[in-house]
């Protein structure tokens, strides 16, 4: 099973997200993670190398697990590790092959175009310090048909 990795890297009251070029969707800064790297090596490597950003000390808050589905066959699933981290050192890049990197304010989080499970998470982390647990299933397009979490959130 494929594993990822991303952060929630928030610095004054901002957060820093990437706007996917194929939906126009926002996302966590993230990535696969290699044979042999722990998750916190893994998120560090991603994040840098989406962002040229080097995170100090980030924390997990929640693992999760995807589902992708056609009519009723599961065609692809992988589990993701959440991070969130408040301190950064370098350079943000001026170019990102994944997509195009932006500051959003906190507050406006909500109204962003993102896949509805990462709304979850986002409202989860901002609201809570407890770990998250959770699954996810969707369609091939992405449209959420079910989710289910450890502890139950609102």
């Amino acid at each position: 099973m494929q594993r990822v990795t991303n952060c929630i890297l928030i610095d004054n009251d901002k957060v820093l997200l990437i706007k996917k070029p194929r939906r126009g969707w926002y996302a966590i800064p993230g990535g696969k993670m290699e044979q042999g790297e722990t998750i916190k090596e893994s998120v560090i490597r991603e994040f840098w190398e989406e962002t040229g950003l080097k995170l100090i000390d980030p924390s997990l808050t929640g693992a999760f697990t995807f589902m992708i589905y056609s009519s009723d066959e599961l065609v692809h699933e992988w589990m993701m590790f959440t991070f969130m981290c408040k301190a950064s050192e370098g350079e943000l890049a001026s170019y990102c092959k994944e997509g195009e990197l932006e500051w959003v304010a906190l507050d406006a989080i909500h109204k962003l175009p993102m896949a509805e499970g990462d709304r979850k998470i986002f409202a989860h982390v901002f609201s809570s310090n407890d770990m998250l647990f959770g699954s996810f299933s969707y369609t091939e397009d992405y449209e959420l048909l079910q989710m289910r979490f450890d502890p139950t959130t609102s």
